[in-house]
């Protein structure tokens, strides 16, 4: 979600701040500031919308200063105007803030009634007039940031810069996460440290309760209860080189291309090609074969690549698996059994709720499993084992090829333990194998649809609402697509398994309805086609996203059919994501959306 960059610098860091802030756009934003100190005094420029509005106030106003703090918000109170914009500031103190502050309303009228004047919507501000207040009665900087954490409530990351404290710079994480950044006579902090990569590669990141005091050579961490702790320095694998579109009109356009190449990194580490076994990365040992049961738990697109592990998990290794959105797992309290594997799923390695909930499960002794794309992040971090993707930086705020490689681990990891317990033989396994080996080149041909493709989402843009219709494994590839169509074009969307038309959805068919199904011609593909027939049967527009064999046995009038290559089963779902995903991307460009950062989205969910 939002962005945090804090630099304790030997020149001017407004730039530098500025720079490092595109880094994190990736995240999704809505505005954006950054505040200096300046001859003591805290100065601040702000703007509503883009980088490149801050960008031109700076240009008009220039800001000075070897000490600064940025951000990038993604509104959650109040509106996304300058107004609201971070560092939020009194004349003692500047804060930028990720996260939610729970208790705010009630904070809000305890320092309106110590005297503080608010002007801004948001709760940030209260934090900043709490350290005042506590700086009025004599409190250092670090005494008062520390009182004032202890009176919050909520998931947060912060950094702090005072007036007249020019080598100094307060940071802090409950939640949120926030790194900090060492280099040669100047400290930095960040919320990513893909921020912080063109300044240095050392990084310690602070555990959740940690807050961390910096000067130029200098760092303290405390814990929750203030006591002083060391945090290992870690260096890290983010590139300073930053990642640009190429030839491509949009990141999510570049990044669904790159998927025939990042499944195949992905398909290395898992896969042992000259033998046809799966292979897990050394290190990473998980004995499948004592389990009885996996849980597994995730937000959004990753959820949806959990489902489809759920009829991987049972189908190839006969085991239970138990699959709930993160948001609503950490809630529940669902029972559980020590020793039992959890897998968590999540492109950042940062989602608030999927972190709650792997919390839980290590608290009643589950072992953890993560599938993360940043192996820095906190899931990883915490986790008792992790199954990396190497899906590379993932711009797009829309999942592309961050999904389909979460599908190719959880394929190589079902296929592992059906061998482990017994379920698949060695020449089953083989097969399975071989299939998973061709995807890069099942996804280059499936890649090869898109000018098909871009003619059909010219009429469908025009559309109010659509209907996405897919069964077994394909049913949350279904589910997949509805949500890409309502994240980029802001078409409202659903995604059925084909079965439930019947239960419901079937009231909605018309003439204008355009209905996409995924159906290759598998073992179900007949229960598929006498569903589509209802919708046909209706008039509804009918978009046919099959194989050859299903085209020509479909028996379906419909208003488009895309015609993809001849997959096994297990390849298919992550084949299909990809028409799914080009429908979407050019009904969006058609409309003249914001493809890579769509409205209200953010990259990094890191609150509830």
């Amino acid at each position: 979600m939002c962005g945090i960059v804090g630099i304790l610098g030997r020149e001017g860091v407004a730039d530098q701040l500025v720079d490092a802030l595109k880094r994190l756009e990736y995240r999704g934003y809505d505005s954006a500031g950054v505040a200096t100190i300046v001859n003591g005094e805290i100065l601040r420029r702000r703007a509503e919308g883009k980088l490149r509005n801050l960008e031109r106030a700076l240009k008009s106003e220039p800001l000075a200063g070897a000490t600064g703090i940025g951000h990038t918000r993604w509104a959650t109170h109040g509106a996304p105007t300058e107004r609201n914009a971070h560092p939020h500031a009194t004349d003692q103190v500047a804060v930028v803030h990720n996260g939610i502050i729970e208790n705010f309303l009630d904070l809000r009228e305890q320092v309106k009634k110590a005297g503080a004047v608010l002007d801004t919507d948001t709760d940030t501000e209260v934090v900043a007039h709490l350290i005042t207040q506590a700086l009025q009665t004599g409190k250092t900087p670090r005494e008062a940031v520390a009182e004032t954490l202890q009176r919050l409530k909520g998931a947060f990351s912060f950094a702090i810069i005072f007036k007249g404290e020019e080598d100094l710079m307060i940071g802090a994480r409950r939640g949120s996460p926030l790194a900090v950044g060492h280099g040669d006579g100047a400290m930095y902090l960040g919320s990513d440290a893909i921020a912080l990569a063109p300044f240095t590669d050392r990084v310690t990141y602070l555990e959740d309760g940690d807050w961390v005091v910096l000067t130029r050579n200098s760092f303290e961490i405390f814990d929750e209860s203030n006591t002083p702790v060391s945090r290992p320095e870690h260096t890290s694998t983010a590139t300073a080189v930053q990642v640009d579109k190429g030839n491509y009109r949009h990141f999510m356009l570049k990044e669904i291309y790159e998927q025939p190449e990042v499944i195949g990194h992905t398909l290395s580490r898992y896969l042992d090609l000259n033998n046809l076994c799966t292979e897990l990365p050394k290190g990473l040992s998980v004995d499948f074969a004592s389990l009885d049961r996996l849980v597994i738990s995730a937000c959004g697109t990753a959820f949806y690549a959990g489902l489809i592990g759920k009829y991987w998990f049972e189908k190839y290794a006969r085991l239970p698996v138990d699959i709930d959105i993160a948001s609503e797992f950490r809630y529940r309290e669902m029972p559980v059994k020590a020793g039992d594997l959890a897998l968590f799923i999540s492109q950042s390695g940062e989602t608030a709720d999927t972190l709650a909930s792997l919390r839980y499960c290590k608290q009643q002794g589950m072992r953890i499993g993560a599938v993360v794309n940043v192996p820095e992040s906190t899931i990883a971090r915490e986790a008792d084992v992790v199954f990396p993707t190497i899906a590379g930086a993932e711009i797009g705020v829309a999942s592309t090829k961050a999904f389909t490689c979460q599908l190719a681990v959880l394929a190589c990891l079902a296929i592992h333990a059906g061998r482990a317990r017994g379920v698949l033989s060695a020449e089953r396994e083989a097969e399975l194998v071989r299939i998973l080996g061709e995807v890069p080149a099942y996804a280059l041909q499936a890649l090869k649809m898109e000018p098909e493709i871009e003619k059909l989402a010219q009429p469908l843009s025009k559309s109010n609402h659509a209907l996405y219709l897919g069964r077994g494994p394909n049913f949350p590839i279904a589910m997949e697509g509805a949500l890409k169509l309502k994240e980029l074009s802001y078409i409202h969307a659903e995604g059925y398994a084909a079965g439930e038309l019947k239960h419901g959805p079937i009231a909605l068919i018309d003439e204008s309805m355009p209905v996409i199904v995924v159906a290759p011609h598998d073992e179900i593909f007949e229960k598929t086609v006498s569903n589509v027939q209802e919708v046909a049967a209706r008039g509804g527009r009918v978009i046919l996203i099959t194989d050859a064999q299903g085209a020509s046995e479909a028996g379906i009038d419909a208003w488009k059919t895309i015609v993809m290559p001849h997959v096994p089963e297990i390849a298919a779902p992550i084949m299909f994501a990809l028409p799914v995903q080009l429908i979407s991307y050019h009904t969006a460009v058609f409309m003249g959306t914001d493809v890579d950062q769509p409205r209200n989205l953010a990259k990094s969910v890191t609150v509830e």
